[in-house]
């Protein structure tokens, strides 16, 4: 194919006509072996996505966060400083005293 016949203007359009075409068929050489992967998958039986990892595996819960803060006379009531202070908590500020006091070390 000779290109030097072509203007700029005629080129620029040429190449963006090429690279939409590029795309669309590799669009569509994607969505044919994803097609063929998934006939092959359920062929022996599976599902795509139990090959192939599928959905995102659960995050692992750590458990409870330990007990930064606690009520200097119930042991049994204590904060780990993370969400809503206890009601517990708020009357000891609201009482004039120091959180800290409250840290547990």
């Amino acid at each position: 194919m000779d290109l030097s016949r072509y203007s700029i203007k005629q080129l620029e359009q040429l190449k963006r006509d090429i690279e939409k075409e590029v795309a669309r068929k590799q669009h569509e050489e994607k969505k044919e072996a994803l097609r063929e992967a998934k006939r092959v998958a359920q062929k022996y039986g599976f599902a795509l996505d139990d090959l192939v990892g599928g959905a995102p595996k659960a995050k692992k819960r750590t458990g409870k966060a330990p007990a930064k803060f606690c009520h200097p006379d119930d042991p049994s009531k204590t904060w780990s400083g993370r969400g809503r202070k206890p009601q517990w908590i708020k009357e000891w500020e609201q009482a004039g005293g120091d959180l800290e006091k409250l840290r547990v070390v």
